[in-house]
């Protein structure tokens, strides 16, 4: 024999290895990788066949001149990549996990499915006799024999890929098919040692149940397509119930935007459907909107309304702010406040801006009060000097010595007493006690000169007398219009009558 391989007439490429070159799927599709003529399993052909193995001496015949000897099949093409989805639908889930084919048997000696001639024509055993597939010419026979066993395993490879294909639903079914058929038809007459016949009918197996797989494909799309329906459907009545009830208003726009964004996500729907969903989760989103710009532009009338109220109660603050009736205007000020209270914000800034506006004009109020208190209550004190003043002059008076002249200076001190003004509240009591005393002392003196009758008590005639002479005070003032002194006289008054009530249920008593 020569070196190199004796190959005659050169025989038609073998169809199944372009087949096998042009739909082998690759690796990561979950199918196995191919087994070497190793560790393939070949099916006993008789079993295949339904027939006993052809006798040993067949081995001996000729071949059929007419046959011419085949052409070493060229190797596998690389696999191309895995179809891409339509993009009107999702990649279908991925199928639930089967159980992996059997692990193929240890593979049996090419020498039970061949044999190589002393001439080099190689055969193959089949149920129908030995057929020439080749001829080897480059070494010995042996070699000749695992190379076409080698090509055998391409093509079982080829098939045991397919029907992984079919079982998990990862292609065409009628694709598939169509390709199980074309290796049906090749595999009988291909160029390789090994049980044809048996990796015949797995190919032709493939046909008659890809119709079946092609069923349960479109079963799991169309509960994909459902699942997938059923999710926007959630999302479409989500958006509605939003639209419906929420009036968390930022919350439910972020929700609503999320909701856009994983709508994106979810195909695989007929574009009828599709448009159907779209157009209710439209109808909610542009009804929240709606309601939500309502809500706002009540909102904002409210808010300008507020605005207007607040404006006018700063308005009315300026105009008593310059006001120098203290009582009066503290009061009115006080209601302005509660008011204030009473209308709703009109916003942060908006708001802010009005409350220093109406607060500067009852400062300016307020702050002029407190002045004038302060001046007022210096003149007080003053006034309560004056008095001390007078008092510590009546203390020293001696009536025992001299009755008619301590009537007498008791009187202009009496005088001179009363006109001076207010002095501070605490010390008002202990002042006025002081000038009874004296009173009383003088009093007494005069008493004693006089035959005793039933007197009345000294305490309230110089009450009665001390509230008389109060009210021709408030008389005079209201006469001159001193709004001052009308002030100071009430207080007065009010003082002494006070005091006339305590002396008359003092004297009532005893």
């Amino acid at each position: 024999m020569s070196s190199t391989e004796n190959v005659g007439s050169p025989a038609p490429q073998d169809p199944a290895a372009t087949v096998a070159g042009s739909e082998a799927v690759a690796p990561e599709a979950g199918t196995p990788a191919a087994p070497t003529p190793g560790d393939a399993a070949l099916a006993d052909p008789a079993a295949a066949a339904g027939q006993e193995p052809a006798p040993a001496g067949t081995a001996g015949e000729a071949p059929d001149p007419a046959t011419p000897p085949a052409e070493a099949a060229p190797p596998a093409e690389a696999a191309p990549p895995a179809e891409a989805a339509p993009p009107a639908e999702a990649a279908p889930p991925a199928a639930p996990a089967e159980a992996a084919p059997p692990a193929p048997e240890a593979p049996a000696d090419p020498a039970h499915w061949g044999r190589v001639d002393e001439d080099g024509t190689v055969y193959v055993r089949t149920a129908d006799g030995e057929r020439a597939v080749g001829s080897w010419q480059a070494g010995d026979p042996e070699a000749g024999l695992a190379h076409f066993a080698r090509r055998y395993d391409d093509l079982a490879t080829e098939v045991t890929l397919l029907e992984a294909r079919l079982r998990a639903h990862t292609g065409n079914p009628s694709e598939i098919k169509a390709k199980a058929q074309t290796l049906a038809d090749s595999i009988p007459a291909a160029a390789a040692v090994g049980d044809l016949d048996g990796l015949a009918a797995r190919a032709r197996a493939m046909v008659g149940t890809a119709d079946e797989a092609a069923a349960e494909s479109r079963a799991e799309k169309a509960a994909a397509r459902q699942a997938q329906i059923a999710r926007k459907e959630a999302l479409a009545a989500e958006a509605e119930q939003i639209a419906a009830e929420s009036t968390s208003w930022k919350a439910a726009g972020d929700r609503l935007k999320a909701i856009v964004e994983e709508w994106k996500t979810i195909r695989g729907i007929d574009r009828k459907t599709d448009e159907a969903l779209w157009t209710r989760f439209a109808a909610a989103r542009d009804a929240f909107g709606r309601r939500r710009g309502a809500h706002f532009a009540a909102l904002d009338a409210q808010r300008s309304e507020a605005r207007a109220q607040k404006q006018e109660l700063i308005a009315e603050a300026q105009r008593l702010s310059g006001s120098t009736d203290w009582g009066p205007t503290s009061a009115a000020m006080r209601g302005l406040m509660e008011r204030w209270k009473a209308v709703p914000r009109t916003g942060r800034d908006g708001d802010d801006d009005l409350w220093k506006q109406f607060r500067a004009a009852q400062d300016v109020f307020f702050s002029a009060r407190a002045e004038n208190d302060k001046h007022r209550n210096a003149e007080q004190l003053a006034n309560q000097q004056a008095k001390e003043e007078i008092l510590a002059e009546a203390e020293k008076l001696d009536p025992s010595s001299d009755l008619r002249g301590a009537q007498a200076v008791l009187r202009k001190l009496q005088e001179r007493y009363d006109a001076i003004g207010h002095v501070p509240r605490g010390a008002m009591r202990q002042l006025e006690d002081r000038m009874q005393a004296v009173e009383q002392r003088v009093r007494g003196a005069a008493d004693s000169t006089r035959a005793r009758v039933a007197p009345e008590n000294p305490m309230v005639t110089s009450m009665r007398q001390a509230v008389a002479k109060a009210e021709e005070q408030l008389a005079k003032a209201e006469a001159a219009g001193d709004t001052r002194r009308i002030e100071d006289a009430r207080a007065n008054l009010a003082t002494r009558r006070e005091w006339l009530a305590e002396a008359e249920k003092t004297a009532s008593r005893r």
